[in-house]
């Protein structure tokens, strides 16, 4: 069974995100509350996807992208954002970054189910 890891500060997006992923089957589901958390919790298990939100406070989506591309352990690991930051600047960004996708929210079920089949299977 593959595992995600979610990195979202807020608990009810957290929550739709995980019945999305849920509906899709055959994967597990690791939740953290910021950036920090989920760079506490990386080295503790194994990860088949980060999906990450860009804004939360302490430590970013994207200076957690930034770590994770940085260390070699993580640095095959594909990450989706999903985030409110909408412009072609930022989604370029993140892509640049090291970001394999890049979904704004309002998101519809489907597009997050499709981007996570196409990245690690279903």
């Amino acid at each position: 069974m593959k595992t995600i890891l979610i990195v979202e500060d807020s608990a009810t997006t957290r929550a739709l995100i995980r019945a999305v992923i849920e509906e899709i089957g055959d994967f597990e589901t690791v939740e953290a509350s910021s950036g920090f958390e989920a760079l506490k919790m990386m080295p503790l298990q194994e990860y088949d996807l980060i999906i990450t939100d860009i804004n939360m406070p302490d430590i970013n989506g994207l200076e957690l992208i930034n770590f994770v591309r940085g260390n070699p352990r993580y640095s095959q690991l594909p990450i989706i954002i999903v985030s409110t930051e909408k412009s072609e600047e930022d989604k370029k960004r993140g892509i640049a970054l090291g970001a394999t996708a890049y979904i704004t929210k309002p998101f519809k079920s489907f597009e997050l189910q499709e981007i996570i089949k196409k990245t690690i299977g279903s």
